[in-house]
C-alpha cells in the first residue's frame, strides 16, 4: 500500500507540474481589444493550392466566397494589386455584397504586360461604381522595375480617364525621396510595414506602432496638402525573425489590435496587409511572405479582435499527449524502483515527463507551424533522430540516479575469504605481441608474487618477428621456473584471440579457471587468492575485476586518459553488475574453464573479450564483479594510440551487434534476460549516436551552404530539433561531471579533463561504428604501450580530421555571420548548434597537443617487482 501511495505521490506532483508548466509557457496576451469595423485589407484572393508563378489563378466562384466571407466580418473595403488573370472580375463580385474597391494594376518590365493593365484598369474604373481609388503600380519603383518617367507617364494617362484618385504604392522612404512622385498623384498610398524595416533598423514589435505613425507623420509634414492612404499595414504570424523584429501570431494580433485602435481613434485610411495567407509568397519573399493573412491559407481566422490571444492553440493537446507518453513508462519505472531512493525516483519520473514533453511538442510542429515541403521531410527525417535521442537521456537519466540514490545494492560483491579444501588450480594466460621485454619482466614478475597455492603462467608470443624482442622473455620464464612456460607462435592466425586459444590446448588438464592479463599489467599478490572462492557456485562463468592504471600521476595526458577510464569501472560496470551483464574485459578476468572450452574466443572479433563474455551470459552463466583495483596497466602513450584503442572497442561492439543481434529481440527465445538486452543495446548506442552525429555534422554544413546561398529555399531548421541537441550537450557535461563527483575519487580538474578527454573520441568511434556496423573488414591491432611521446607538429598530425571538420564547422559559422547577425535568433541558434558540434573535435585537438606538447612534470619510474621462483 505504501508503495503505491508513493508511487501515486510522485505521477501527480510530475503530471501536475507538467501541466502548469505548458500552460505558464503558454500563457495568454491580452492586447487592446477592437471592436470595431476594419476599413480595408489587402485581397489576394489565392487558395492554399494555387500559385501565380504556375499561373494558377483562383475562380470566380472561389473569390466570391472570399469576398462573402470578408462581408459578414464587415470589412468595408478592399484593395486589388492586378486587373488581368480573373482578378478583373473582383469589383463586380464586390459590388454584389456592397464592398469597396480600390482597384490595382500591376507594372513590371513587361511593356507589353503593363499596357494590358493600365487598359484593364482604366476599363473598370469606368465600369463599376464601387471603385473608388486606383493605384497604378505596387512597389515599382522599389523593385528599380521602372523609373520615374517610366511610372509617371502611366500615371498621366489613368487620371487623365479616371473618374475616381489616382496614385501608386510605394514605401514611405521612396515618397519622402521623391517630392516629384507625390506632383503626379492625386493621395499618397504608403507601406509601413516594420517587419521588413529589420533589415535596415530595429524594430521590434513594441515600437512597431510608433514606427508607423513617425513615418505617417513624416509624410504628412513634407506633403501637407496630400491626402495619405496606409495601403499596407501589418506584422506576419509566422516565418523567420529578422533583426529584433519576431513574426509570430501573438505579435501579429498585438500590432493589429493596437492599429486599428489608433487608426479608428485618428481617422486614419488604412489597408491591412492582408486578408489571406498566401503560400506562394514563400518563394517571392522568403518564409514570413506568406503568413500576412488576418485569415489562414484555409480560412479560419488566426486571432480574436477582442480575446486574449495565444501562440499555441493547441498546447493543451499536446501537454495531454506529453503526459500520456509519459504515464505508462513512469509507472513501470515506479514499481521497479525500490532499488533507488524517493529523490531518485522523482528526479527520473520528472526527466520521462520533460522527454516526453519535448517529443510531444516536436510531433505537433507540422500541425502548429504549417511546414512547407522541405520542411515536413526535414521533419519526417529529424524525428526518429530525436527518438534516439531521448533514448539516450533516459538511460543516462536511469544510470544518474541509480548510482547516486541507490537505497541497497542487488548485487554487490566484495573479495572473498579462501574457503577450505577449495583452492582450484588457475592457469594465467598470457598473450604477447611485439611488446617491450623489460615491460613484460614486470608483468612476469608481479605474477610470480601471487599469494595462492596452485597456478601456471602460460607466455603465449604471437606473431613477433624480432627474436630480440621474444628471446628474453622467453629466457625470463625459464628464470621464474616451471609454473611459468612460454611458447612463441611465429605464424598464427587469430591475433590474441587465436593466440589464447592456442593457450587452451596446453593448459594443464589440472586447471579448472582460467585467467588472462595485458602483458602490462602489474597484479596484486591477493587477486587469485579473494576472487577465486567465488567459483564454487557453477553458475558463476566469470569473475571480473577493473582494469587500472599506473604510472600517469604527473603527466597532463596520461591524467585525463587515466580518469576518464576509471569513470566506466566504476559506474558503468557497477550498474551493469546490479543487472548481471558486465563487458568481460580481456585482462583481469577469471573464467571457468569449461565454459570457456566450450565456447572458445572468437577469432573473427576483434573484442574477443565482450564476444565471449555476451555468450557465456547466453549460455546461462553468471558474471561476477568486483569493484576492487588487482591490477595496474600502462595508458597509450599517444592520442593516436588512445584513439586507436577506443576505435577497436567501438568497431568490435558493432562487429558483435551485427553478429548477435538475434540474442537482443524481445521475447522468450532469447537466452539473455531483459536487463542484459538493455545492457548491451544501451550500451552501444551512444557509440552508433556519434556515428549518427558524423552525419549530421555534415549534413549542418552543407545546409549551411543553402542558408548563406539560397535563403529563398533553406529554412533554418526547426528549434524543436536544435533545442534538444544543445540541451542534450548540457544534459551529458552533467550527467558526467555529478556522476563522477559521486562515484569517482578525483578532484574537480580531474573530472573536467576526464570529459574532454571522452569527448575528444566522438569522431573515432563514430567512424568505427560506421565502419564496424557496415561489415567493413578491419585487421586487428594491439594498443601501443611504451612508444615514447611524438613531437608537437606529430600530434597535429594525429588529428588531421578532427582539425579539418573543427575548421570547416568554424567557417560554416563565420558564414552564417556574413549574412545574419546577432539580433536574428534562429541563426544563432543555428550557430550555437554548430559551435555545439565543433566541441568534440576542438577537444580532440586539445587532447592532441596536451599529449605533445605539455611537459611532463615528474614521471616515475616504472614499478620493479622483484623476481621470485
Amino acid at each position: 500500500m505504501r508503495k503505491w501511495a508513493l508511487v501515486v505521490g510522485i505521477l501527480a506532483i510530475v503530471l501536475w507540474g507538467n501541466w502548469e508548466i505548458w500552460s505558464i509557457l503558454n500563457r495568454p496576451v491580452e492586447p487592446v481589444p477592437f471592436t470595431g469595423q476594419i476599413r480595408g485589407v489587402s485581397f489576394s484572393p489565392y487558395q492554399a493550392d494555387q500559385d501565380l508563378f504556375k499561373q494558377q489563378f483562383p475562380s470566380a466562384e472561389q473569390m466570391d466566397q472570399d469576398i462573402q466571407l470578408l462581408q459578414e466580418h464587415h470589412i468595408g473595403s478592399l484593395r486589388t494589386y492586378t486587373s488581368l488573370d480573373g482578378f478583373e472580375q473582383i469589383p463586380a463580385l464586390a459590388a454584389q455584397h456592397g464592398i469597396k474597391v480600390t482597384a490595382g494594376a500591376w507594372l513590371d518590365r513587361r511593356s507589353d504586360r503593363n499596357e494590358q493593365e493600365v487598359r484593364a484598369l482604366i476599363r473598370n474604373l469606368r465600369t463599376y461604381r464601387n471603385i473608388d481609388r486606383a493605384i497604378v503600380g505596387n512597389e515599382s519603383l522599389l523593385r528599380a522595375d521602372m523609373s520615374i518617367a517610366g511610372l509617371t507617364e502611366y500615371l498621366r494617362r489613368v487620371r487623365a480617364l479616371s473618374p475616381v484618385p489616382v496614385s501608386t504604392a510605394e514605401p514611405w522612404h521612396v515618397w519622402l525621396k521623391h517630392p516629384e512622385l507625390v506632383k503626379e498623384v492625386d493621395f499618397i498610398a504608403v507601406h509601413l510595414l516594420p517587419y521588413w524595416e529589420n533589415y535596415y533598423a530595429d524594430v521590434p514589435i513594441e515600437r512597431a506602432i510608433p514606427f508607423v505613425m513617425e513615418k505617417y507623420e513624416a509624410l504628412h509634414r513634407a506633403y501637407p496638402d496630400k491626402p495619405i492612404l496606409i495601403a499596407e499595414v501589418g506584422w506576419p504570424s509566422g516565418g523567420n525573425r529578422i533583426g529584433v523584429g519576431e513574426a509570430s501570431r501573438v505579435n501579429q494580433a498585438t500590432f493589429i489590435r493596437q492599429f486599428l485602435s489608433l487608426a479608428e481613434a485618428q481617422g486614419i485610411d488604412y489597408f491591412v496587409m492582408e486578408a489571406f495567407d498566401q503560400p506562394w509568397k514563400r518563394q517571392l519573399e522568403g518564409p514570413a511572405g506568406q503568413y500576412w493573412g488576418l485569415w489562414d491559407a484555409q480560412r479560419q481566422p488566426k486571432f480574436s479582435l477582442v480575446e486574449p490571444v495565444t501562440e499555441n492553440r493547441l498546447w493543451p493537446w499536446e501537454a495531454l499527449a506529453a503526459m500520456g507518453f509519459a504515464l505508462l513508462p513512469m509507472v513501470l519505472f515506479l514499481l521497479r524502483a525500490d532499488h533507488i531512493k524517493t529523490r531518485g525516483q522523482l528526479l527520473f519520473a520528472t526527466l520521462v515527463q520533460a522527454v516526453a514533453s519535448v517529443f510531444a511538442f516536436t510531433l505537433f510542429v507540422p500541425v502548429v507551424e504549417d511546414l512547407a515541403l522541405l520542411g515536413q521531410l526535414v521533419w519526417g527525417i529529424l524525428l526518429p533522430a530525436q527518438l534516439a535521442l531521448f533514448t539516450v537521456v533516459l538511460v543516462n537519466g536511469l544510470e544518474l540516479v541509480e548510482m547516486i540514490f541507490p537505497a541497497y545494492w542487488r548485487r554487490r560483491h566484495l573479495p572473498q575469504q579462501p574457503i577450505a579444501d577449495f583452492s582450484p588450480k588457475v592457469s594465467i594466460h598470457l598473450a604477447i605481441h611485439n611488446e617491450p621485454p623489460e615491460m613484460v619482466r614486470h608483468t612476469l614478475n608481479a605474477l610470480a608474487r601471487l599469494d595462492y597455492p596452485d597456478f601456471e603462467v602460460l607466455v603465449i608470443d604471437n606473431n613477433t618477428i624480432d627474436e630480440a624482442v621474444w628471446w628474453p622473455v622467453e629466457a625470463h620464464c625459464a628464470q621464474l621456473g616451471p609454473r611459468f612456460r612460454f611458447f612463441h607462435l611465429p605464424k598464427w592466425p587469430g591475433y590474441k584471440a587465436g593466440a589464447l586459444n592456442f593457450g587452451l590446448t596446453q593448459t594443464d588438464p589440472d586447471a579448472q579457471v582460467v585467467g588472462v592479463i595485458d602483458s602490462d599489467y602489474i597484479v596484486d599478490p591477493h587477486w587469485l587468492k579473494e576472487l577465486i572462492p567465488y567459483f564454487v557456485e557453477q553458475k558463476v562463468g566469470f569473475v571480473q575485476a577493473p582494469q587500472d592504471n599506473r604510472e600517469w600521476s604527473g603527466d597532463t595526458f596520461k591524467t585525463m586518459m587515466n580518469w576518464e577510464y576509471n569513470g566506466f569501472f566504476r559506474i558503468g560496470m557497477v550498474q551493469r553488475n546490479e543487472r548481471n551483464a558486465i563487458i568481460q574485459h580481456g585482462t583481469m578476468t577469471l573464467i571457468r574453464r569449461a565454459a570457456l572450452e566450450q565456447l572458445r574466443w572468437p577469432e573473427w572479433c576483434i573484442c574477443e573479450d565482450a564476444e565471449l563474455g555476451l555468450r557465456l551470459f547466453a549460455a546461462g552463466y553468471e558474471a561476477v564483479y568486483v569493484d576492487k583495483d588487482y591490477g595496474h596497466g600502462l595508458t597509450p602513450d599517444t592520442f593516436s594510440g588512445y584513439k586507436s584503442q577506443r576505435f577497436r572497442w567501438a568497431f568490435g561492439a558493432m562487429q558483435i551487434l551485427r553478429r548477435h543481434w538475434r540474442m537482443m529481440l524481445p521475447g522468450r527465445h532469447s537466452p539473455l534476460s531483459g536487463g542484459q538486452k538493455f545492457h548491451f543495446l544501451t550500451g552501444w548506442l551512444p557509440w552508433i549516436a556519434d556515428g549518427a552525429q558524423l552525419l549530421f555534422t555534415f549534413a549542418a554544413l552543407l545546409w549551411t551552404i543553402g542558408l548563406v546561398l539560397a535563403p529563398q529555399w533553406f529554412d533554418f531548421p526547426l528549434a524543436a530539433f536544435l533545442m534538444p541537441t544543445i540541451g542534450m550537450f548540457v544534459f551529458k557535461l552533467v550527467h558526467a561531471l555529478w556522476l563522477y563527483q559521486a562515484r569517482v575519487q578525483c578532484g574537480g580538474w580531474e573530472r573536467i579533463g576526464a570529459a574532454i578527454a571522452g569527448m575528444s573520441l566522438t569522431h573515432t568511434i563514430g567512424r568505427a561504428a560506421f565502419q564496424g556496423l557496415s561489415g567493413a573488414a578491419k585487421p586487428f591491432f594491439r594498443t601501443p604501450k611504451g612508444e615514447g611521446r611524438p613531437a608537437l607538429m606529430q600530434g597535429l598530425a594525429q588529428v588531421q580530421e578532427e582539425v579539418k571538420v573543427l575548421l570547416t564547422l568554424w567557417l560554416a559559422i563565420a558564414m552564417v555571420f556574413t549574412r545574419y547577425d546577432f539580433s536574428h535568433r534562429e541563426a544563432m541558434v543555428w550557430v550555437a548548434v554548430l559551435a555545439v558540434q565543433s566541441v568534440p573535435y576542438l577537444a580532440a585537438l586539445f587532447t592532441s597537443l596536451v599529449s605533445t606538447a605539455l611537459p611532463r612534470l615528474s614521471r616515475p619510474a616504472p614499478v620493479a617487482v622483484p623476481a621470485q621462483g
